[in-house]
């Protein structure tokens, strides 16, 4: 068994060195992506650590960061998110989750996140004021997941979202698959009791078909000048551009303030983001839990400022400024843990420049 776990970890570090060279960031390429809500993370729980956790993430939220943390779901679990993205901008995210244990080790999850950015006025290059009513552009993605237990320390997952974009008169639609790991194992038995304590994980995002729109939006009609005058609607297309393909690396470690219980446990995480279309990205999270009933988190998000050629090098290529912070309060439903049903309520807040800041709150119901 030792050996097997072995040859885990050597080919998930090969793994991770092969896809980190070939999706390493590029801040030459900065906005020639599609979809970046794919990269908006519209948990209360994981956006309140700065998406550190991604080797000890777990449940439904998963499915953002590893979805191979999905495979910690004991039974049923249902979620909940509400998310005012950037405040001021009217921009608002709604995230609903459900993940199911089918057998002793396989787990199936579906989720959805809605995107609304409220109501803009329609202008033409011949009526730039407006006048000509209103419009609703919205995103929706949707996740379908599935994962396994394969032992008692390694879980791996992979998900399928189907992604739709629509504007007025114009819509994009693709598919895109995430695939994670984690390997969780006890250092000092002894000590912590076969409490797994030291976490990694990594997961690949947004590898899909590339994206480009359609619709009577892409049209425009003209006239020959001839003798008729004859009029024709002429149709043009639309480039394709690429997702944003992106790459975590994690590691988390529990710290157990007591070897009786684990009444209190601290909980550092860092994990490397590498995104093929920006700057590579670093996260710190920390996180200190008492009886799993109240939990506080802080997180920090840092940028890389080398990498390319571009003007970007060496600026601020993200909204997010860097601290995040969060906290969870969860009431079991009996004094029996491994029988009682859970609920709980999330917060988050991350800081931001320009704007006000993003707020999530959510619920979660696991039984």
């Amino acid at each position: 068994m030792i050996k097997f776990y072995k040859k885990i970890c050597i080919a998930s570090s090969l793994a991770s060195m092969f896809i980190v060279s070939v999706f390493a960031g590029n801040p030459d390429r900065a906005g020639q992506a599609s979809l970046y809500q794919l990269v908006i993370n519209p948990w209360g729980r994981s956006s309140g650590m700065g998406g550190a956790n991604s080797a000890c993430v777990s449940g439904i939220e998963s499915q953002y960061l590893n979805v191979a943390g999905l495979a910690h779901v004991k039974s049923s679990e249902f979620m909940f998110t509400q998310t005012n993205w950037l405040s001021g901008t009217g921009i608002g995210i709604s995230s609903f989750g459900f993940g199911q244990r089918v057998g002793s080790s396989n787990v199936i999850g579906v989720s959805i996140m809605s995107m609304n950015f409220g109501t803009i006025n329609k202008t033409t290059a011949a009526s730039p004021e407006g006048g000509l009513g209103t419009y609703n552009p919205k995103t929706f993605n949707m996740n379908l997941s599935y994962a396994k237990e394969f032992s008692n320390s390694i879980y791996g997952g992979i998900n399928v979202k189907v992604i739709n974009e629509n504007l007025d008169n114009l819509s994009a639609k693709g598919v895109a698959i995430d695939a994670g790991i984690q390997y969780q194992t006890t250092i000092n038995r002894e000590k912590n009791k076969d409490r797994k304590n030291i976490k990694f994980g990594i997961s690949l995002k947004n590898v899909g078909t590339p994206m480009s729109f359609n619709g009577d939006g892409m049209s425009i009609t003209a006239v020959i000048q001839n003798d008729t005058k004859t009029p024709l609607t002429v149709s043009q297309r639309s480039a394709k551009s690429d997702l944003p393909s992106l790459v975590n690396i994690g590691v988390a470690y529990d710290y157990y303030f007591s070897t009786e219980n684990n009444d209190h446990v601290l909980t550092l995480a860092g994990n490397f983001l590498s995104n093929s279309f920006t700057k590579d990205n670093f996260q710190f999270g920390a996180q200190y839990g008492y009886k799993k009933m109240f939990i506080v988190r802080t997180g920090y998000f840092l940028e890389s400022k080398k990498g390319g050629t571009s003007s970007l090098v060496g600026a601020n290529t993200n909204a997010l400024t860097g601290l995040s912070a969060g906290f969870t309060i969860e009431v079991p439903s009996s004094k029996e843990e491994e029988k009682a049903s859970r609920f709980g309520v999330d917060y988050s807040y991350r800081f931001t420049n320009p704007f006000g800041g993003s707020h999530s709150i959510g619920l979660r119901l696991a039984f």
